[in-house]
């Protein structure tokens, strides 16, 4: 079966916005690949960029599901970011990748106003100056959960392991979190959710994990990602 009769009978299409700076452009890169080869497999139709102007509400209406690969949300115009908005309040389906989950009023160039809904969306929390790139271990909380039913209890990847200024659980439903005595935190969290989704949107999931390559040739990130797309875009 040719990859053009796969696409077409897919059960959605989602759309990945990806970023493509200097810190991230790398796993962007590694996972277009990844993601081209997981739609044919997996049932869904893939539309890959790095141009956030495709966030408007004639290209979205078009997706079940948006990707925000690293794209973070004080890099999209006001214009994208109430496009995106209103997607999700329709009832769109949302994965979000590590930073995707830059909160926080430090990232804000002069004179632009910063996005309250979103950090309430991402569960309240605000970023902290992650620790320094290294191996650690993702403990998967949650083994019922169709997007982590999947995956073995615990994940060792290299990683920058994301922290907050609190712990989302009181908002959101945590999925995995990271083991902190596996390496070394910059500020120790305790309760560390890594993976979650909030509950008072109907598919959004946030994946704290994936900055480096890497991760892109780990088989249980490949499973975490296609199950993420597979719950955030079915049955819209």
């Amino acid at each position: 079966m040719t990859l053009a009769i796969l696409v077409a009978v897919a059960a959605f299409r989602v759309l990945v916005v990806a970023a493509n700076d200097r810190y991230h452009g790398a796993m962007s890169d590694a996972a277009e690949p990844l993601l081209a080869s997981l739609g044919p497999e997996s049932g869904f139709a893939v539309d890959f960029t790095h141009d956030a102007a495709v966030l408007r509400d004639e290209e979205l209406a078009r997706h079940a599901g948006v990707v925000q690969l690293h794209l973070a949300p004080f890099d999209m115009t006001r214009d994208q970011q109430d496009a995106l908005k209103r997607f999700i309040l329709r009832g769109g389906g949302w994965v979000g990748i590590h930073a995707a989950g830059l909160t926080g009023r430090q990232f804000l160039k002069e004179g632009a106003e910063y996005w309250g809904w979103f950090e309430t969306f991402l569960g309240g929390v605000v970023y902290s100056p992650h620790p320094a790139l290294q191996r650690g271990t993702l403990v998967i909380e949650d083994r019922t959960h169709p997007i982590t039913k999947n995956l073995p209890e615990r994940m060792e990847i290299k990683d920058e392991w994301y922290e907050y200024d609190r712990s989302p659980r009181p908002n959101v439903h945590v999925l995995a979190t990271a083991d902190e005595s596996t390496y070394k935190p910059n500020k120790p969290m305790g309760d560390h959710p890594l993976v979650w989704t909030n509950p008072a949107f109907r598919r959004m999931v946030y994946i704290g994990i994936g900055h480096d390559p890497s991760v892109c040739a780990d088989p249980h990130y490949r499973v975490l990602l296609r199950d993420a797309i597979r719950w955030a875009g079915e049955s819209r």
